[in-house]
């Protein structure tokens, strides 16, 4: 047993407790009325509200602050399907960091259902008790058909975010490595290694912050993805180009960005050094990435190196995205999470990055300073503005949107309820 299992084995087995998450009363049960309240007979009185106005249940229960975590455990971060039970402590890890992040509550919910069609037939009969759904870990491409289909269904925002969460944070991350080399968002030319649920997303998500879908050239384990090619996907057409190259070699050569989501070590230093000045290079193959930054900074002086690990500088870490982006959603009861809220998400991001690094957040990673640059172009996690800037941008676009329920009308004072909410996280 090795020092990481050995710790991580004890953390979730620890003071007697088995696992990360428990359910806490919000109310008082004490007395014999409190009993008579919390049941039977008060509780008939919000059952019967509900039954004539379903739009109570936020007022009377804990719809408006639930997610759903669901997974059938098809696709557990990096190990593949290892069943619907062994994903449990991801979701329960989901949990803690929805809590944690953004004061949500959460039921993690392992589903023993691979066929799409059942699993999205068990998530809809389940979702009237929840105020969001986040699914995770479940296999490309249904997870695309999967998530397609209870967005329809669903009047409740419905979120995957395996393809997501990456994109929104890289999203951000590439907005502001593209202003510090000095390169325009339409003029980068991108290769995408890897055209699962995250990759399709990351490339769907760069389009709508200004890259060109013609500059992107996307490959899978069968190398470039290109137009005519057999065995495809319709989410491999959609990026399917016309380009001459068909390895990856052959796609880096002039290339300004790299967005690695595949398998470790398959950039070399020839490939790096092919790129254009500044190359951008996105390596999220966890926990190897395509190039290792050892490699890549040594081969490159004006690389801007991100990837999914926490002991580099810039990582694209998706619980940059989902609880303050659910924080914003439930708050306004949005009916689904439109593009534009994702696009706000990723833009309050960057325009964090770019803000005087308070104290708080050195302090929670060794004393080290951040300022905006070549090692610093997202926010770190453990930054408490985070939720100010992106819960407050992605509700207000829900509203913009009209896919909000509950407008907020004051988003100065939304801003100090979120500041005053989380204060217990901070202090």
């Amino acid at each position: 047993m090795d020092e990481l299992e050995k710790k991580a084995l004890e953390y979730h087995s620890r003071d007697g407790v088995a696992g990360k998450l428990s359910v806490v009363p919000t109310k008082p049960c004490r007395s014999a009325e409190d009993l008579s309240l919390a049941y039977t007979p008060g509780v008939a009185k919000p059952v019967l509200k509900i039954e004539s106005d379903p739009a109570d249940a936020y007022s009377y229960t804990n719809k408006g602050n639930l997610v759903a975590v669901i997974s059938n455990g098809t696709a557990i971060l990096g190990l593949g399907d290892r069943g619907a039970l062994a994903s449990k402590p991801v979701m329960e890890g989901k949990g803690v960091l929805f809590k944690r992040f953004a004061d949500i509550d959460v039921f993690d919910i392992e589903i023993n259902e691979k066929d799409p069609e059942k699993l999205i037939e068990i998530v809809k009969a389940i979702s009237p008790t929840f105020g969001g759904i986040n699914l995770e870990d479940i296999k490309g491409p249904e997870c695309f058909e999967i998530e397609k289909a209870l967005i329809e269904s669903c009047d409740i925002p419905v979120f995957h975010d395996d393809q997501h969460g990456t994109a929104i944070i890289a999203s951000a991350g590439l907005m502001n490595a593209a202003e510090i080399a000095g390169k325009e968002l339409s003029s980068l030319r991108v290769v995408v290694s890897g055209a699962g649920a995250a990759g399709i997303s990351c490339a769907r998500m760069f389009t709508l912050i200004g890259v060109r879908k013609e500059n992107i050239i996307m490959l899978d384990s069968r190398g470039v993805i290109y137009k005519g090619r057999d065995h495809m996907t319709r989410e491999k057409e959609e990026f399917a180009t016309t380009s001459s190259s068909r390895t990856l070699e052959e796609a880096m050569k002039g290339a300004d960005v790299f967005m690695g989501l595949s398998k470790p070590d398959v950039v070399s230093e020839k490939m790096l050094l092919s790129m254009n000045d500044n190359p951008i290079v996105f390596a999220m193959a966890n926990p190897d990435p395509e190039i290792t930054y050892e490699k890549a900074t040594a081969t490159r002086a004006d690389v801007i190196m991100a990837t999914g690990r926490s002991d580099y500088p810039n990582q694209i870490n998706n619980v940059l995205g989902f609880p303050f982006i659910f924080r914003g959603a439930l708050d306004t009861g949005a009916r689904k999470i439109t593009e534009n809220m994702k696009l706000a998400a990723a833009k309050a991001l960057a325009d964090l990055a770019k803000e005087d690094v308070p104290e708080i957040v050195s302090m929670a990673y060794g004393g080290k300073p951040f300022s905006f640059g070549r090692d610093y172009i997202v926010p770190k996690p453990f930054d408490p503005r985070v939720i100010e800037y992106e819960a407050v941008a992605v509700a207000r676009q829900a509203c913009l949107d009209g896919v909000a329920t509950r407008a907020i009308d004051d988003f100065d004072a939304y801003r100090l309820s979120l500041r005053k909410r989380m204060e217990k996280y901070w202090l």
